[in-house]
């Protein structure tokens, strides 16, 4: 029998389906990290191009590890110790097969929100690879886009910003965001993705299990 989390989870998946459907991208619901990856393998294509932002999510629930051990053309920016090759694998993102992130949050109507610092991960969101798969667990889902645009900000940017030895922000001090222009704002660039122009370029696996921030 599922557990009341299990039950909401679903019945928050299938609304979330749906509103993604009407917004021109496609959606999938995985219980499961273990169903994600192989969802996200069953999605992309033997031999297709792909690098991907730095979402934990991603990391934490081993879909980086699948992909590696796959027949990919894979540009793993997380192997360049090289600045201006790191440089490099952020612009190629945009003439990948597939780029793959997260979101910070997500609206019940169906809206992305992601905030970036440098601006590479919304800009091949928006811009470039012919697909994009987010994956992104249901904890990151908010009522409307305005408490989504808070969570990103106040939730998952002080905790990705603790990620950062060198990292100098407000928010890295005491953890709460202070709409600042700080030397290395984390928040430099606030990003709702609301529809797609190209019909299912943008791909969305939800997860049931707690991942990322």
């Amino acid at each position: 029998m599922d557990t009341p989390m299990e039950i909401r989870n679903k019945l928050l998946a299938e609304k979330l389906i749906k509103n993604f459907q009407k917004r021109h991208m496609e959606a999938y619901y995985c219980p499961t990290k273990e169903e994600a990856v192989k969802k996200a393998l069953e999605l992309i294509p033997e031999g297709s191009s792909m690098t991907w932002g730095g979402s934990m999510t991603i990391r934490d629930m081993g879909l980086v590890k699948a992909l590696h051990e796959k027949n990919y053309d894979i540009f793993d920016r997380d192997i360049c110790t090289d600045p201006e090759e790191n440089q490099k694998a952020m612009r190629r993102a945009f003439s990948m097969d597939w780029f793959i992130t997260s979101a910070n949050a997500v609206s019940e109507d169906g809206q992305l929100v992601n905030i970036d610092g440098l601006g590479n991960r919304v800009a091949a969101i928006t811009f470039g690879p012919k697909n994009v798969l987010f994956v992104v667990s249901l904890n990151k889902v908010c009522q409307d886009v305005e408490s989504a645009v808070k969570r990103a900000r106040s939730t998952a940017a002080p905790i990705n910003a603790a990620r950062f030895e060198d990292m100098k922000t407000p928010c890295k001090v005491d953890g709460t965001c202070h709409d600042c222009n700080a030397p290395g704002c984390i928040c430099s660039c606030i990003h709702i993705l609301r529809n797609s122009k190209i019909e299912g370029r943008i791909k969305i696996i939800l997860v049931g299990e707690e991942y990322g921030y």
